[in-house]
């Protein structure tokens, strides 16, 4: 990471300032259960299903809490440097996944960083699912909550792993680049 990311302690203590006031702010349990429903949408080969013995029900809620903690860090680095970039901090696979739930609720999600006076930042084509234990964000993250559950922040080198699991077991059922093709025959009728 960037030589010029600010201090993680000071990143963390701004985070839990902006996670308090985001639960504090008056839509937040609406924007709680928006993202929650959007199980049914968050359907992917590659995120949520590298955790071991997945169960989107019991798991959603603490990824939401994951997620949230990980767009707080975000947005105090963002706050900190003016840099989109470089806010994009390394975060766990199945915690991005579900960051991407929360984004997808995009007039809650602004109302309330509006009036908490933040911005909060996910790019896809800048983002960094390299998480790795011990670098910029696990520090951040410690100092502002304690040690990251690991059921959910798998370190980079362990997710690649999984994801190689993953994709065999896809591959022997018939769906190949991780989901995003597959070789089953419907028999559909389709008009001439």
């Amino acid at each position: 990471m960037n030589a010029f990311l600010p201090a993680p302690d000071r990143v963390a203590s701004r985070a839990k300032q902006i996670l308090a006031a985001v639960k504090a702010d008056k839509e937040f349990p609406a924007f709680v259960m928006a993202s929650l429903q959007y199980d049914d949408d968050w359907t992917c080969f590659s995120g949520t299903p590298i955790i071991s013995k997945y169960n989107q029900e019991t798991d959603k809620t603490p990824l939401l809490k994951e997620g949230l903690r990980a767009l707080c860090l975000k947005s105090a680095v963002f706050e900190m440097t003016g840099d989109e970039n470089m806010a994009e901090i390394p975060i766990a696979i199945p915690v991005d996944e579900m960051t991407h739930a929360m984004i997808a609720q995009p007039q809650l999600l602004a109302r309330i960083a509006e009036r908490v006076g933040v911005q909060i930042i996910h790019q896809t084509n800048q983002e960094h699912t390299d998480w790795r234990k011990g670098d910029y964000t696990h520090k951040a993250y410690r100092a502002a909550w304690d040690e990251p559950p690991a059921r959910y922040w798998i370190d980079h080198e362990e997710a690649m792993r999984r994801l190689g699991i993953l994709r065999q077991k896809y591959e022997a059922a018939g769906f190949l680049n991780m989901g995003q093709a597959h070789v089953i025959d419907f028999g559909e009728l389709v008009p001439a």
